[in-house]
């Protein structure tokens, strides 16, 4: 099995920063795509940023400028920096991962269990 742990959420005020990480591990042959999700109350989830195995990334509209994604591949490790928070930076985040497992020819999709970012004064 796969797990993915998040950390770095918490209360920011406006205009703060947060670093959010999520570590992968279990049994792992390879991760393709990582990425972040957010979910605010009563809105579906969306897209955040995104980051391929070869390092390209995809960022959401609303957070391009202010929100960098990155990645460790020696530790399986994905990072949201986020800087200039707004209120409506709101939610839940979580992390994402396509994962092709040892003795596997399939690419498994996960999700960590995520971690609440509040930005309010």
């Amino acid at each position: 099995q796969v797990q993915l742990v998040e950390s770095g959420g918490g209360l920011v005020q406006p205009g703060g920063s947060l670093r959010l990480s999520c570590a992968a591990s279990g049994s792992i042959f390879s991760i393709n795509d990582m990425g972040w999700y957010r979910q605010a109350p009563g809105k579906e989830r969306e897209l955040v940023a995104v980051i391929t195995s070869g390092g390209s990334s995809n960022y959401a509209d609303s957070v391009k400028g202010r929100f960098t994604i990155s990645r460790d591949y020696a530790k399986n490790t994905v990072y949201l920096q986020m800087n200039s928070l707004k209120p409506e930076d709101t939610a839940v985040y979580y992390c994402n991962a396509d994962v092709r497992r040892r003795s596997s020819f399939y690419n498994y999709n996960y999700w960590g269990q995520g971690t609440q970012v509040t930005v309010s004064s």
